[in-house]
């Protein structure tokens, strides 16, 4: 990738409602010139989409947690995503190396929310669970981009 088109993408990550006009001047391109390279990166799926930033704890959901997730029988399809994936409590499930097969990170309400969606996972997925809560978030969404 140019070095044009990371620092494109750098300032989108930053700010994803960043004008044409604003990318040009940051950039030293033409509106146009913008224009064309951004829709070639969401062309080529460099840039994916574009998302608000949420207080989740305005919205209800002040508690995070980390679900580690084994599968109870190791010889069982890999299929845990699938089981998972009309859970809306989990926001993101990775794949991962190690002793557990995946790591959810999920937002609820109440520890008890919580309690009920442990329960859920288990029995959707056949998986046991290792859980970790988030205490609070100091930062995240770092873009791997530098000005």
């Amino acid at each position: 990738m140019e070095d044009l088109d990371r620092r494109i993408v750098g300032l989108l990550s930053q700010d994803g409602r960043m004008s044409f006009t604003d990318l040009g001047k940051a950039t030293g391109l033409s509106t146009s010139a913008v224009h064309q390279r951004v829709r070639r990166l969401e062309e080529r799926g460099v840039i994916q989409g574009y998302r608000a930033v949420v207080d989740h704890s305005e919205l209800g959901l002040p508690l995070i947690a980390f679900i580690s997730v084994t599968p109870l029988d190791p010889a069982a399809p890999d299929d845990v995503p699938d089981h998972l994936r009309d859970i809306v409590d989990i926001e993101a499930c990775h794949s991962v190396a190690g002793a557990e097969s995946y790591i959810l990170k999920v937002r609820v309400s109440t520890p008890g929310d919580l309690e009920d969606l442990l329960a859920r996972v288990r029995s959707s997925a056949n998986v046991s669970t290792r859980t970790t809560v988030v205490l609070s978030t100091p930062w995240e969404h770092r873009s791997h981009f530098t000005d």
